[in-house]
């Protein structure tokens, strides 16, 4: 086996084909998160016409976001994806915060906070004792970036199968609802000030995870046509299963029964098959969570590997082997901060809910100066050829702009402890970065 360390920057082979880019963004955009949000929008703004329109919306936010980011893979195709587009727009330093936030923070964060959905619905099948659900987590991390260690023909093989089953399982979930009985409906009941924003924060995080398709631009066959292919099909398929699900979930329960619900699936499901519909939703949002843990597994080494490109002092992670077509170094550190995480985590109790806060602020914040980094790299690269330009400029990015800069605000104001934690650990790459530079030097 083989074994290239990267240099300052290295021909990647293109071996993702459109079916395998739109299964990955797929896998990793309906998570565990359309099991749980319906019901908490449903509670927020309180009618129907309301509840689809706010789902609607936030498709049409996440394909604005993914016209924007479309532009850029094409243009800048690199495995480092945003650190690439931030390190153009507004220099190192500000790349090389990224890097450390998304190796300390967001990925790793992400990454539990999968492993911990894996964990509290398999322990619902077969527990494994008092610490059932972290032994879960653990072994759900260690088996995929192993998997991911073996190649990228490994991961991308069982990504496609676990896309196939999460679509085709959520598709009987919306044939049983919709052949339900009728619920009666009640009045709109508003729980929200601001109902509309307040619902856009849990819309958007069951849509997330479509902007990690930059990191496979450089391994992307024919990146010029197939990563806003990719983008468009993998949103307008998420989208329509997202509508789809939530008339399911009105028909089946009703509009009262969906703001009640604790366990909206598990509820439409148990109403319609008995207690096998509730063991159904667990094997189906296990393999839900399994497909997003693959796929952000897969995504998120890419930025270490790039940080460990172009830093001497992380030169460890940014070795490529040639053979299988990962970055071995840095899939390994990756599952190690992860598997830290949900320790700490099961600590506290509550390890969904404070990985939601220590990624939040941060992922926005980001997500923010990405989406920026179009609007500035238009400017200082005028000359660059891009095979995709945005429609609309400069009206959309800086629309999609307003939005992260919304949810940054709204993540800081809305999340617990956990978010500080995340910024204070976002602050700590600051001295490291003044080492780096110094080594560097």
């Amino acid at each position: 086996m083989k074994s290239s360390v990267a240099q300052r920057s290295i021909a990647l082979k293109p071996t993702l084909r459109l079916w395998d880019a739109i299964a990955l963004i797929v896998g990793m955009v309906i998570g565990a998160g359309i099991f749980e949000t319906p019901a908490l929008v449903a509670a927020t703004v309180g009618s129907l016409p309301a509840v689809m329109f706010v789902w609607l919306l936030g498709g049409g936010i996440s394909l604005i976001g993914a016209l924007c980011y479309a532009e850029l893979a094409t243009t800048y195709p690199d495995p480092g994806g945003n650190y690439t587009y931030l390190k153009r727009a507004f220099g190192d330093r500000i790349a090389f915060l990224f890097s450390w936030a998304r190796m300390t923070v967001i990925q790793p964060g992400s990454i539990a906070l999968l492993a911990f959905v894996l964990g509290d619905y398999a322990t619902q099948l077969w527990s494994l004792g008092a610490y059932s659900v972290a032994w879960y987590a653990i072994g759900g991390i260690a088996l995929f970036t192993g998997l991911n260690l073996l190649g990228m023909r490994q991961s991308r093989g069982a990504q496609n199968l676990l896309a196939i089953a999460e679509v085709l399982g959520l598709l009987i979930v919306i044939v049983i609802g919709l052949s339900s009985t009728p619920e009666a409906s009640t009045a709109p009941t508003q729980s929200a000030a601001n109902p509309l924003g307040a619902s856009l924060i849990f819309v958007l995080l069951s849509y997330g995870g479509w902007n990690e398709a930059a990191y496979i631009s450089a391994e992307l066959k024919h990146v010029e046509r197939n990563m806003v292919r990719s983008l468009l099909w993998s949103i307008g398929i998420i989208s329509t299963i997202y509508l789809l699900l939530n008339l399911a979930y009105v028909r089946g329960l009703g509009l009262s029964g969906m703001i009640q619900s604790k366990a909206i699936a598990a509820d439409l499901m148990r109403q319609a098959l008995g207690e096998p519909g509730g063991q159904l939703i667990s094997v189906l949002v296990a393999i839900a969570a399994l497909s997003s843990l693959n796929a952000t597994i897969l995504t998120g080494a890419r930025t270490n590997y790039a940080l460990g490109r172009d830093f001497s002092f992380f030169s460890r992670l940014g070795g490529w082997n040639s053979y299988s077509s990962t970055p071995t170094s840095a899939l390994i550190a990756q599952g190690a901060i992860a598997i830290v995480l949900v320790i700490l985590g099961s600590l506290q109790r509550q390890g969904f809910e404070t990985m939601v806060d220590y990624t939040a602020p941060v992922f926005w914040l980001f997500f923010l100066l990405t989406s920026a980094s179009l609007l500035f790299l238009r400017q200082r690269d005028p000359q660059r050829n891009r095979p995709f330009k945005v429609p609309f400029y400069p009206v959309l990015p800086v629309l999609f702009c307003l939005v992260c800069g919304y949810m940054l605000y709204s993540s800081l104001t809305y999340t617990g402890w956990g978010a500080i934690v995340g910024v204070i650990v976002l602050l700590a790459g600051l001295p490291v970065l003044l080492f780096a530079e110094k080594s560097r030097a």
